[in-house]
Order: C-alpha cells, then sequence, then structure tokens
C-alpha cells in the first residue's frame, strides 16, 4: 500500500545585508564590498609577503656569502643589484597579479563576516569563490604543463581555501586600520582581516577587541 509523503519545507535563504546586524542563531553577520581600486588592503599585503620574502633572500645570499670566505666590498654590491632587481620584477608582477584578480572579480571583492564571542569567520561571497576557483583551477592547469608539482598545489589551495576563522583566545594582534575600513585580527601562524563599514566599525573594534584576553592593540 503506497503512502503519501510530504515535502520537506526548505528553510528560507537569509539575506544579509552591509550592517552588522544580530541574527536569530546568536551571531552578528555582515557584508562588505572591498573595492579593489580604492581600497588597497589586499595589494599591502600582498607587498608585506613580497617585501619579507625578498628579505629573507638577501640575508640568505649574505650568509652563503660570508661563510665562503671570499666575501668582499665587489661582492656586497653584486648582491644587492641582484636582489633589487628581482625586487623590481616581483613588484611589477605583484600588480599584474593583483590587476588580473582585480578584473577577473569585477573590481570588487564580497565578503561575509560572522562574529561571536568566540571568534569571527571571514567567508567569500559566492561570486569571489567562483572567481578564485577559476583562478586556482588555471593555476593547476599551469603547474600541470610546466610540470611543476609546487604550482599545483598552490592552485589547489586557492581553488579550496574560501573562508577563514580566528579563534579570540589564540589571538595575539589586534589592530584597526580605519582609513581602509580593516580590523587586522593575527593569530601566530594566521592573519585575518575583517572589513567592516565606517557606520558600524568601532562597535565591531570593541567587540574583537573585549572577547581578545591575549590580544596586543
Amino acid at each position: 500500500m503506497a503512502t503519501e509523503t510530504t515535502p520537506k519545507k526548505r528553510k528560507p535563504r537569509i539575506k544579509y545585508n552591509y550592517r552588522v546586524q544580530l541574527y536569530e542563531d546568536g551571531k552578528y553577520h555582515w557584508l562588505y564590498d572591498l573595492h579593489m581600486l580604492k581600497n588597497p588592503a589586499v595589494l599591502i599585503d600582498v607587498y608585506k609577503v613580497l617585501g619579507i620574502t625578498i628579505g629573507i633572500f638577501l640575508i640568505l645570499m649574505l650568509m652563503i656569502q660570508a661563510c665562503s670566505g671570499n666575501f668582499s666590498p665587489e661582492d656586497f654590491g653584486i648582491t644587492f643589484k641582484i636582489t633589487g632587481v628581482t625586487a623590481g620584477i616581483m613588484f611589477v608582477l605583484g600588480i599584474l597579479g593583483y590587476l588580473l584578480y582585480a578584473a577577473v572579480s569585477g573590481w570588487i571583492y564580497t565578503a561575509h563576516f560572522i562574529l561571536d564571542e568566540k571568534g569571527v569567520e571571514h567567508i567569500q561571497s559566492p561570486r569571489s569563490q567562483k572567481v578564485a576557483k577559476r583562478i586556482g583551477v588555471l593555476t593547476v592547469l599551469a603547474g600541470l604543463f610546466a610540470r611543476r608539482p609546487g604550482v599545483v598545489g598552490t592552485g589547489m589551495i586557492a581553488a579550496s581555501n574560501t573562508s577563514m576563522g580566528s579563534d579570540f583566545l589564540h589571538v595575539k594582534k589586534v589592530k584597526a586600520i580605519r582609513w581602509m575600513d580593516t580590523i587586522k585580527v593575527n593569530e601566530t601562524f594566521s592573519k585575518n582581516r575583517v572589513y567592516v563599514n565606517k557606520e558600524d566599525f568601532d562597535f565591531v573594534y570593541d567587540f574583537i577587541k573585549a572577547h581578545c584576553p591575549n590580544a596586543k592593540t
């Protein structure tokens, strides 16, 4: 004997907005549009990483030359020239890569933030996730054709990494950069960026500070 089954009701999709609001799950939610040509927050982080990489490269080169026993002022100058040329190339590539990503993203990076007493989560919007996956897939394909496993791994990470969370108990530093609508929430090995509009900036910043007992501000 056949039995009738009632279709399951779908939960209504929650529409979040750009103001910070407390929702039924007991967490604060908001969206943020990062205009990638107006707000250089992402580009600055890229160049910080590149700067650290160049610095490590220079130190290693100097240490190798010093240990070789044939270190001279001429070698010192050559090392700085090589480092300078490398830095210039990486600077140009950094801008080109950033502009390419920004163009593919429609010049806007949209993120969804979730905040409660335990931590804050930074989630790419569905559109930004699609862009990241496309770029990740292209990187994987480029690595396969070039036979470079490291490039393949980088592409796979880029395609799968669509969110970042910060546990307030592990946060070591909280820093506000108001002119970029940015709050840096840094753990020892993880750096999160929280973007929030000026209307709600003080509320979010004060909330995060109050719940990070081990953080410097």
